[in-house]
């Protein structure tokens, strides 16, 4: 299956929803009206666009296509598809080490059930395929069953796995897997965390620490801080989002789980929003199925286009 297509397959009930909002506000040919730009906007806001976001490509609508404009519902979705596009596109990457540094330390973050081992370990294989020696520290010590689960994902990928006692510090994991990453030549490090819930405020403190003695142990590490975002979590995911960022500054969402249930339109929001880049989306559950974030593919999935097939 192309990227492509998968993308199209996971965005399936959310550009469903949506083309269905536009030729229902467009009715019987008629231009959009007042009546019918609300009920694009509550399409939008049902998609999980945000209110914010959907506000907005609403006013570039009313702009566009409202009135005897030509085109109907071609010229409203090539307008929403272009703006998503601009909007997910035009994110900068935070900055990040040059791919020089070795090794180069990638610290995984979000809250419980997400997908956060899983895509660790797509990750991991990732960069193994690429040639390159991986480490993975199993630094969620809460959970008894998480570093057997990590374990079986870095025998998957080819990867080393540096582990701690089921209770202990977390932070102490991180640092002995970076100080072993540096002894074995190791090119990358990725710092598996506990599942930590955005709201309460002690977890956040022990990421923290976990991101200060990775800083002390080797200067400017770590190099990435990705959250896993679930791509059925819907609005919830934006405050999520904002909270880990002012918490530990973010380079970057991986949008994972996107498969034929999820609504995915979130990330439009966080980029809207908080101009948070999306950078790895996770399309099932082989070590394979994980790509680069493309924003024009993702815009064209979200809301469809003319020539697609996409229904």
């Amino acid at each position: 299956m192309s990227r492509f297509s998968k993308l199209l397959s996971g965005l399936a009930k959310t550009r469903r929803a949506i083309t269905r909002g536009i030729q229902a506000a467009l009715g019987s040919g008629r231009g959009l009206d007042e009546d019918g730009l609300a009920r694009v906007e509550e399409t939008l806001i049902a998609a999980d666009l945000g209110v914010a976001t959907s506000g907005h490509l609403v006013e570039l609508l009313r702009r566009s296509c409202s009135g005897n404009a030509p085109g109907g519902e071609e010229a409203a979705t090539a307008v929403l598809a272009a703006e998503i596009e601009r909007i997910l596109a035009g994110v900068e990457p935070r900055p990040a080490a040059p791919d020089a540094v070795k090794p180069r330390v990638i610290m995984v973050v979000g809250v419980n059930g997400v997908g956060k081992t899983t895509t660790i370990g797509k990750l991991a294989a990732r960069h193994t395929a690429a040639g390159r020696r991986v480490v993975v520290a199993a630094a969620d010590t809460f959970r008894a069953a998480a570093g057997e689960q990590l374990a079986v994902w870095a025998d998957r990928s080819s990867s080393q796995i540096v582990g701690g006692e089921s209770g202990g510090d977390p932070a102490a994991v991180a640092y002995d897997a970076l100080d072993a990453a540096i002894a074995r030549s190791a090119d990358v490090l990725i710092v598996d965390t506990a599942g930590r819930l955005h709201t309460r405020s002690d977890l956040v403190e022990e990421l923290k620490k976990i991101k200060r003695v990775l800083a002390k142990r080797m200067a400017g590490a770590p190099h990435e801080t990705l959250l896993v975002l679930d791509a059925n979590t819907g609005q919830n995911a934006l405050e999520q989002a904002r909270q880990f960022d002012e918490a530990l500054g973010l380079s970057g969402i991986v949008l994972a789980k996107l498969d034929g249930t999820a609504r995915g339109g979130i990330v439009v929001a966080i980029a809207h929003e908080l101009h948070l880049p999306v950078v790895l989306v996770g399309t099932g559950e082989g070590l394979e199925d994980i790509e680069d974030f493309d924003a024009a593919l993702f815009a064209r999935g979200l809301v469809g286009m003319a020539g697609d097939g996409a229904g």
